[in-house]
């Protein structure tokens, strides 16, 4: 009994009690707390941000092909024969598949 006289009038308030466990459970035990969502969006936002990095690096050498299939009409030719496997009039197109 001598213990319980000695807590705060504060600590005892069943609003106060509520709310600093609503908080704890939030904040370390719930699935979605908040340090686990933090950690969590951290890797997702290095996870985007390579991705960026890789896609950007893919527009830059898309749009260089893109320039020299313009500019250059035998990179143009070559590259309709590789891609679309497009002929000449008096040529014959053999596809050879690898199993």
């Amino acid at each position: 009994m001598q213990l319980i006289k000695n807590i705060p009038s504060w600590l005892k308030n069943k609003y106060f009690l509520t709310a600093a466990c609503f908080t704890i459970w939030i904040l370390f035990i719930d699935d979605r707390d908040f340090i686990t969502t933090h950690f969590r969006h951290q890797k997702e936002l290095k996870k985007l941000e390579l991705s960026k990095k890789y896609f950007e690096e893919q527009i830059a050498a898309t749009k260089h092909e893109l320039e020299q299939l313009k500019s250059d009409p035998a990179t143009l030719e070559k590259y309709a024969r590789e891609k679309y496997y497009m002929k000449r009039d008096n040529e014959d197109v053999f596809l050879v598949s690898e199993k």
